[in-house]
């Protein structure tokens, strides 16, 4: 066990991180924060509460319509961080690696392992969603949150050539061009969330550039914040200039809201120098190197209600590269694991065709049985140890 340092500032800092009391404030910060975090799950939704309040290292607060905001408790990321901290020096300074202490060493560092895999799953998991009708195929996912804007030049028929901008680069004044293209795209503005609406004199003071071609030449939006709600989708909408060789083409307005059936509009397609192309706006797609092909969907319901009692999808899998084709039964609680991607039984499309299967991709996924695992031993291991000392004891009192 190695001595406090002399220094007075490592002394002082070493202290705070090894005391209990730093612990219980900790915990029960953890206690608020997850009570404060799992109410307000129902206001924001799921997905926005988790990086507001859990995957953050200071949650903040503003009032309905202001432009500013203070902090009012440390987020899930400087707790977690701290608790590390604190399990790790204290093991240092405060307990000795002895036989009769290897339950709590093994204990403890389950914990850390616990706090590690909650770390790397906020890092490096990836959630997407493929949704498939009866008799489709499909060789990729679509991300719920993040949308793209494409260029597709589909002139072959056979092979399309696709430039792709992902969210984060449709900043205003961006320009992309792909290789074997000859136009480029330049990004006017981009709304993350918005509404739209019809072109008349009241939205005219609307602060929206305005489309020269496509379905959105009589439309324009108004920017609203950004949903979080698992059941709600944001309507992302983007101004896209297009310039060829000579010149500029035009400027369309591309919106996933236009790819929604209900939306019944048409592809945003335009021909140039014996090209023909597509620009659209649409979920950020993942494409794996293998297919999925439902082949049924079963949606069973509760005698007399339409509550559901079970869904499932039997699909089958095609992977030329691993030699695999074969028929998988998808349903709750029991998945398909492939190539490092786990795919559950989410939901299901409207009229019982369709089903939508939750793609995730969490290198850290083995961590938290591993942590429960080295937690259940260790406890158990110290109890027997204990117990053990026990029954020595009073061997010899007698």
């Amino acid at each position: 066990m190695p001595r406090l340092p002399r220094n007075p500032f490592l002394r002082s800092f070493v202290k705070l991180f090894t005391s209990l009391q730093l612990t219980i404030a900790c915990l029960a910060l953890a206690m608020v924060l997850i009570f404060v975090g799992t109410l307000a799950q129902a206001q924001i939704g799921i997905d926005q509460a988790t990086e507001q309040y859990f995957r953050s290292f200071v949650v903040w607060w503003s009032p309905p319509g202001a432009s500013w905001r203070i902090p009012i408790m440390p987020g899930g990321f400087t707790i977690g961080g701290v608790m590390l901290v604190n399990l790790i020096i204290s093991h240092l300074y405060r307990f000795r690696l002895t036989f009769c202490k290897a339950g709590i060493w093994i204990t403890h560092f389950g914990l850390i392992v616990l706090l590690l895999g909650e770390l790397f799953t906020a890092l490096f998991a990836e959630e997407s969603y493929m949704s498939i009708q009866e008799g489709q195929t499909k060789t990729y996912s679509e991300s719920h949150r993040r949308i793209e804007v494409v260029l597709i030049d589909q002139t072959d028929g056979v092979t399309d050539r696709v430039l792709a901008i992902d969210e984060d680069g449709l900043e205003p004044g961006a320009s992309y061009q792909h290789p074997a293209m000859p136009l480029r795209l330049e990004v006017v503005d981009f709304f993350p969330n918005s509404q739209l609406f019809r072109k008349t004199p009241e939205t005219a003071a609307f602060a929206a550039p305005a489309a020269t071609r496509g379905a959105g030449a009589n439309l324009t939006a108004r920017e609203i914040p950004r949903t979080g709600r698992q059941d709600m989708r944001d309507i992302s909408v983007a101004w896209i200039r297009v310039v060829g060789t000579d010149g500029e083409i035009g400027t369309w307005m591309v919106s996933n809201l236009f790819l929604d059936p209900r939306f019944n509009g048409e592809p945003q397609i335009f021909e140039h120098d014996g090209h023909t192309y597509r620009i659209e706006l649409r979920q950020k797609r993942t494409y794996h190197p293998f297919a999925i092909t439902l082949l049924d969907f079963a949606h069973d319901r509760y005698p007399g209600t339409n509550i559901p009692k079970n869904f499932s999808s039997h699909i089958r899998l095609v992977d030329p590269e691993l030699n695999q084709d074969r028929e998988v039964l998808i349903y709750m609680n029991h998945p398909l694991r492939h190539r490092g991607l786990t795919f559950y039984q989410h939901s299901f499309e409207a009229g019982d065709k369709g089903t939508v299967l939750q793609v995730v991709r969490n290198p850290s996924r083995h961590l938290p049985y591993i942590s429960c695992a080295l937690v259940f031993f260790g406890m158990t291991l110290q109890f027997v140890l204990h117990l053990d000392g026990f029954f020595r004891r009073r061997r010899s009192a007698a």
